[in-house]
């Protein structure tokens, strides 16, 4: 129990919630950023534009079927040996956003798929174009109904930063091992405050997700 005590300082917790706020700010901008990006792939994918969706498809599916740790080290040490230079917090934040736009890509795609055809020819038949239906009939409604897999996918984005510790991303889990490094008896005290830490914002994340939901945005 003292160790406990001892683990959860002040000066100690004030240090990981530094750590914290650098895992809400890199899942916010990557979470914001790969919603964009998988909103405009996914469109992309759908619709079958000649050549582009194809090439679209084929880059989201190797991109899908790599690990992410893998981009975070291409980003951190790739980008740079093409002129590129990247500190871990950018780097970190580029390989969520392509790792996970390829994902948000995929979930737009079946979103806009499920939603019923007659949709879109009752929009057309009533005048509007086929961007016009898309924008106000069809997104609106598989939005809707992507919800769901959006939450999951995010609330992953969030736990995935802490693979980030590799390339030195001060966050969460990076700020814990400084801590319980300096003091191996403090690891079981920090990894059960960094999982509460982590639960309560992938938990106010869904929280605010079935909010969305219920209010039918």
């Amino acid at each position: 129990m003292e160790t406990f005590i001892h683990a959860y300082s002040w000066i100690d917790i004030r240090f990981l919630l530094q750590g914290l706020w650098v895992t809400i700010y890199v899942s916010l901008i990557s979470i914001a950023l790969s919603f964009v990006v998988g909103i405009i792939l996914g469109f992309i994918r759908y619709v079958k534009i000649k050549y582009v969706s194809a090439v679209v498809g084929f880059i989201i599916d190797i991109i899908r079927n790599l690990p992410l740790l893998l981009i975070i080290f291409f980003t951190y040490f790739g980008l740079p040996e093409l002129g590129l230079v990247t500190d871990p917090t950018v780097a970190s934040i580029i390989a969520l956003v392509v790792f996970e736009g390829a994902m948000v890509a995929e979930i737009v795609r079946s979103g806009i798929g499920a939603v019923d055809p007659g949709q879109m020819e009752g929009a057309r038949s009533n005048g509007m174009t086929y961007m016009q239906a898309m924008t106000h009939v069809i997104m609106p409604q598989a939005l809707h109904k992507m919800v769901p897999s959006l939450l999951s996918q995010f609330v992953s984005l969030v736990k995935d930063t802490s693979l980030a510790t590799i390339i030195v991303l001060p966050e969460l889990l990076y700020h814990a091992q400084i801590i319980y490094g300096q003091n191996s008896t403090y690891l079981i005290p920090m990894y059960i405050i960094i999982a509460v830490m982590y639960f309560i914002v992938c938990f106010s994340l869904s929280m605010f997700a079935n909010h969305l939901q219920k209010t039918g945005w």
